[in-house]
């Protein structure tokens, strides 16, 4: 299992591709807030929904100062349906190799229906605009999560 982040701790950084094919880097979106959120699979109903909150929420966490980055180990072609499909505004970025998943601890064992294997913890971190952790939450839940974060980062509604 891969080491969690803890709060005050450096981003690592990463460049990765995003439902368009072109790449995406941390480090490029200094000087803003960003909130990186790890999802398992798109189209898929939890991530559907999680995916969805956070588009109904871009503009009061654009206004606040955040930008929304969702990752997944999806191919950039199945992100880029997923984000037509959902009319998702914010970059979804392809993880294939979950390297990046695995550098911030969103990356481990699971279990489902009674099996163990490895696979993607549902993640999001916080990074201010210095590139350290604000925020680190991991097995959040797909529905409610949103609102929860808006709260700990003190958003109104």
């Amino acid at each position: 299992m891969s080491e969690r982040l803890p709060t005050g701790a450096p981003a690592p950084d990463f460049t990765l591709r995003n439902a368009a094919g072109e790449d995406v880097t941390l480090s490029s979106l200094r000087g803003g807030s960003v909130v990186v959120y790890f999802y398992p699979a798109a189209a898929t109903p939890g991530c559907t929904t999680e995916a969805c909150d956070f588009r109904d929420n871009l503009a009061s966490l654009a206004a606040a100062g955040y930008t929304v980055l969702g990752i997944s180990p999806d191919p950039v072609g199945k992100l880029a349906a997923f984000a037509e499909k959902e009319s998702l505004t914010f970059p979804l970025l392809s993880d294939e190799d979950h390297a990046v998943a695995e550098a911030y601890g969103a990356w481990g064992e699971k279990k489902n229906y009674g099996k163990t294997y490895e696979g993607l913890i549902r993640s999001t971190v916080v990074v201010d605009p210095d590139g350290i952790v604000t925020v680190a939450q991991y097995n959040v839940r797909a529905t409610g999560h949103v609102a929860k974060l808006r709260r700990d980062l003190g958003i109104d509604a």
